[in-house]
């Protein structure tokens, strides 16, 4: 689930970017929206009694952040930051999920 919830999230942002390109502002804003709907949800769901919780609580923070920044700036830039993080933390979990299925 949290795979496919990081895969919407980039697919959101990417949408966001490209709606930006073309001058659609409104597209752009809703998708960068449902973007940041999936990072509030990782921040409501993640544990944040162990260190590791807290630290990916921070970090979704900060990308929702620059998510919202994104909007009102619009600024591709900022949006393909949080891509790249999204991307990254994307690959990690599949990295995870393969680890597991060999040891499984």
């Amino acid at each position: 689930l949290c795979l496919m919830l990081y895969k919407g999230a980039m697919k959101f942002i990417k949408q966001s970017i490209i709606y930006m390109e073309n001058g659609d502002i409104e597209k752009s804003h809703n998708s960068n929206i449902r973007a940041q709907d999936i990072f509030v949800e990782f921040m409501s769901t993640v544990d944040r009694s162990y260190g590791i919780g807290e630290n990916l609580f921070n970090l979704y923070e900060y990308m929702n952040y620059r998510l919202q920044e994104a909007n009102i700036q619009k600024d591709e830039e900022m949006l393909g930051e949080v891509y790249e993080m999204t991307k990254e933390l994307s690959e990690t979990w599949e990295e995870a999920i393969k680890i597991a299925k060999k040891k499984g």
